[in-house]
Parts: structure tokens; C-alpha cells; sequence
């Protein structure tokens, strides 16, 4: 048991060390593949697109064709993309290495907690498990900026995926040896229909969104790339009510506190992930600084979620969910606002409070939105619920590298510097996630059973729930 849980931890670790470690690349990724804005855009979205849009087929595959088979396959497909990215001669190449990689974090992530939720039947050691399996999540996040300053500023940019090689290969060699084989019988078929069209309509959009500030928002092929997207994922919601196991049951946006707790989970990714791909770029094109001094500068923000992070939960069983998203919410896009006020001569101490209050704020939101979205579904949905969160989460965070990219785009085809077109994305952030706390204060509850209903025993339970 011991063994698995060390495999199935540092599995998650490797996927969430790849979500930091390469914003802290950014800069000498940009200098030395003589990319632009649009290029570091890609690098990031082409993973998290491919890990939003396949996270919850991972799951159902690995129930129906076996975990410990899905999570090996990850784990090779992701060290072989990580050597592929390493190797890249051009932003092309590096970019189609980053899709290799989020299909592999895809099946390796959702394979992981899978195998730990089937090794630890009884409800107390399986939320233990899962404990130590998000705290090393959490370290993974934490690690990423000052691991990839010491890398990129020691061997530059190809090194952060280098760094893969030995984990995987330690995973897949421990992993043949130590995990035994579980599948879910009763799994539902794969819905292909539905996730072809959720990966190309979002990558319409983002394709759009991306490339919209250098190609023009008026051109006919980003009118087009618009257009396509918004067709593709309405035939995706068309899809999705008529099959009879569908990817992403609609059925469950029926229930009010399921709707706004995910709806605030795209809100997060967007303006955590959206600011997060630029907190390295300040340091090093505004400040002037080195790489490895820009990752250390950018610790307040991971290191405020891994300390907070664990009571989340504890403060929402206490206080409730809306009471506590509503303030992380706020102190996050208060943090964001803030950062929108600094400039090349803000002293470090005048900055980095900032960064710990949207550290804080975010780590207040994530966990309790999850909870929030697993009490508003059945019992025997629960995972599915927790999948879906995370994918909306993902979501976001695609639209969040584009929509705020696509705002300092902009700002510097007009004339502005640099500087400027970051304080814009950093108040657009703060500002959406502002409004996001105030939807979530009024509206994050279960809906109130009508006078004269029985409720069923589900709905029972959410009448009741804390608000």
C-alpha cells in the first residue's frame, strides 16, 4: 500500500511540477526560440487544453481499460514528450511536444487518484490517502518556480523538461513492479462524439483568442476560428443531452449550487493561471532581474496556497462554502487589483504581500468550490463532480493565458509598453474575480426546496447545507 501511494504521489507531483516550472522558462524560452507573446501562449495552452478537454475521459478510461495500464501509459507518454520538448529546434516543435505532454497528463493524473480511491476502500485511510496526494500536488506547485530559475539560469529552458526523465523512468520501472491491476466493469462507454467537440471547440476559441492581437480581430480567419468554435460546442451541448452516457452530464447545471460553484472554478483558473503566466515576465523585462531571482520573487503566491490550502476545507465544514469563497474570492482579486498599481520602480517588499494575498485568496476558493460541487450531486456522482470542477478549472485557465495575453497584446499594438499592458491584465483579473465573489456571495447555496415539495433524500441534504 505504502508503495502505491509513493507512486501515485509523485506521479501527481511530476503533472503539477510541469504547471509552475515553466512559467519560470518563459523569458529565455521567448529570447532563445526568438518567439513572441503569441509563441509563450501556445507553450502553456497547448497543455492545459489538451488536460481540460481529456481529464475526464482519463478517468472513464482508466475505470474501463484498467488504472495501473492507464496511469504506465501516461507516465511514458509524458517522459517521451517531455524528451521531445527538451529536444525541440523550434517553437512548433515545442509546442506539438506540450500537446504530447497534456495527453499524457490527461490519463496520469486522473489515473493516479483512481488507483489510490481503489486501494483505500474505507472512507477514512481513502481521505487520508488523498490527502497526501494533494499535499504533494501542492509541493509539485510550490517547487516549479524555484526549480526552474536553478535550471533555466544553470542549463537554460530545456532542462525544466529534462527534469521528467528520471521520474518517469523511476515511475514506470517501480510502477511494473509494485501496482496491481483494477478496472470498473460497470464503466461507461467513451464518448467520443463529445470529446472531439469540446477539444476543438475550445481550441477554435482559443486559437481566436490567441492569435486575435496579431493577426487582427477583424480578420476573416479569427471571425472564422470564433465562429467555428461557437458551432462546434453548441453541437457539443447538442450532443451531450442526447447521448445516453455523455461525457459531461448537462443534467447536473441544473442544480444551482453545481452551476455557480464550477462556473467560480473557471473564474479561478482564468485569473490564477492567467496572472501566473506573467508573474516572471514582470520580474525579468519590467524589474530587470535574472530568471533565477524572478522564480524566488514569484514563491509568495505558491507557498500562501500550500500553507492555506489544507484548512480551506476545515474553515468551509465551519463557516460554510459561501462564506468562505466569497472572502477568498475577494482577498484574491483584491491581490490582483494590487498588482495592477506596481511599475519598474515598486520596491520587492511593496510586492510580494501582494502576491501571498492572491495566494491566499485562491486557496481559500479551490477546495471548498470542489466540495461544493460534490454535495450538490448524489453520492454515488461524487467523482464525476470532482472531475468536472477540475476541468472547469483547466478551462479557465486556457482562457485565462489567452483572454489577459490577448489584452497586453493589444495594449502594445497600441502603443503601450509592456508595463502597462500587464497593469491591464492584472486589474481585468482582479476585477473579474471581484464580480465572481460577489455572484458567489448571493448565489453559491442549494436551492431552496418550494413550500408543499417533499424533498427526496438528496435534495433533503442540500436544503440543509450551510450557506
Amino acid at each position: 500500500m505504502k508503495g502505491l501511494l509513493t507512486l501515485t504521489c509523485a506521479g501527481q507531483f511530476m503533472v503539477l511540477l510541469d504547471n509552475t516550472i515553466v512559467g519560470a522558462a518563459l523569458p529565455d524560452m521567448q529570447q532563445r526560440l526568438h518567439t513572441g507573446l503569441t509563441g509563450l501562449q501556445w507553450i502553456v495552452d497547448a497543455y492545459v487544453l489538451l488536460v481540460a478537454m481529456l481529464l475526464l475521459s482519463g478517468g472513464v478510461f482508466a475505470d474501463r481499460f484498467g488504472r495501473r495500464r492507464v496511469f504506465l501509459a501516461g507516465v511514458v507518454v509524458f517522459t517521451a514528450a517531455s524528451v521531445a520538448c527538451s529536444l525541440a529546434p523550434s517553437i512548433g516543435w515545442l509546442i506539438a511536444g506540450r500537446v504530447l505532454q497534456g495527453v499524457g497528463a490527461a490519463a496520469l493524473s486522473p489515473a493516479s487518484l483512481a488507483l489510490l480511491a481503489a486501494a483505500y476502500p474505507a472512507p477514512r485511510e481513502r481521505v487520508r490517502a488523498i490527502g497526501l496526494w494533494a499535499g504533494f500536488s501542492g509541493i509539485g506547485l510550490a517547487a516549479g518556480p524555484l526549480a526552474g530559475g536553478i535550471l533555466v539560469e544553470s542549463f537554460g529552458w530545456p532542462a525544466i523538461f529534462l527534469v521528467n526523465v528520471p521520474i518517469g523512468a523511476v515511475l514506470l520501472l517501480a510502477g511494473l513492479r509494485v501496482l496491481g491491476e483494477s478496472r470498473n466493469p460497470s464503466a461507461p462507454p467513451i464518448d467520443v462524439p463529445g470529446t472531439v467537440l469540446s477539444v476543438a471547440g475550445v481550441g477554435a476559441v482559443t486559437y481566436g483568442l490567441i492569435e486575435g492581437g496579431s493577426r487582427g480581430w477583424t480578420s476573416p480567419l479569427i471571425l472564422g476560428s470564433f465562429a467555428a468554435g461557437l458551432v462546434l460546442l453548441a453541437a457539443f451541448v447538442v450532443v451531450e443531452g442526447r447521448v445516453s452516457r455523455p461525457m459531461l452530464p448537462l443534467r447536473l447545471f441544473r442544480q444551482r449550487l453545481f452551476t455557480v460553484s464550477n462556473t467560480a472554478m473557471v473564474v479561478v483558473g482564468f485569473a490564477l493561471m492567467g496572472s501566473s503566466f506573467f508573474f516572471s515576465q514582470f520580474f525579468v523585462y519590467v524589474q530587470g532581474t535574472s530568471i533565477l531571482v524572478a522564480g524566488l520573487r514569484t514563491l509568495p503566491v505558491s507557498l500562501a496556497m500550500v500553507i492555506v490550502s489544507p484548512y480551506a476545507g476545515r474553515f468551509a465544514a465551519r463557516y460554510g462554502f459561501r462564506v468562505v469563497v466569497s472572502i477568498g474570492l475577494a482577498l484574491a482579486g483584491l491581490g490582483l487589483l494590487g498588482l495592477g498599481f506596481v511599475h519598474a520602480d515598486t520596491g520587492y517588499g511593496n510586492v510580494w504581500w501582494r502576491l501571498a494575498v492572491v495566494g491566499i485568496g485562491f486557496a481559500l476558493t479551490m477546495s471548498p468550490l470542489t466540495g461544493a460541487a460534490i454535495q450538490a450531486v448524489s453520492p454515488h456522482e461524487g467523482g464525476l463532480a470532482s472531475g468536472v470542477s477540475s476541468t472547469t478549472r483547466q478551462i479557465g485557465a486556457v482562457l485565462g493565458v489567452a483572454v489577459l495575453g490577448a489584452i497586453v497584446h493589444t495594449r502594445g499594438s497600441g502603443g503601450a509598453s509592456f508595463e502597462s499592458g500587464l497593469n491591464s491584465a492584472f486589474l481585468a483579473a482582479g476585477a473579474v474575480t471581484l464580480a465572481c465573489a460577489v455572484v458567489a456571495g448571493l448565489w453559491l447555496t442549494a436551492a431552496r426546496t418550494p413550500r408543499g415539495v417533499r424533498p427526496n433524500s438528496q435534495e433533503a441534504k442540500q436544503s440543509v447545507s450551510r450557506r
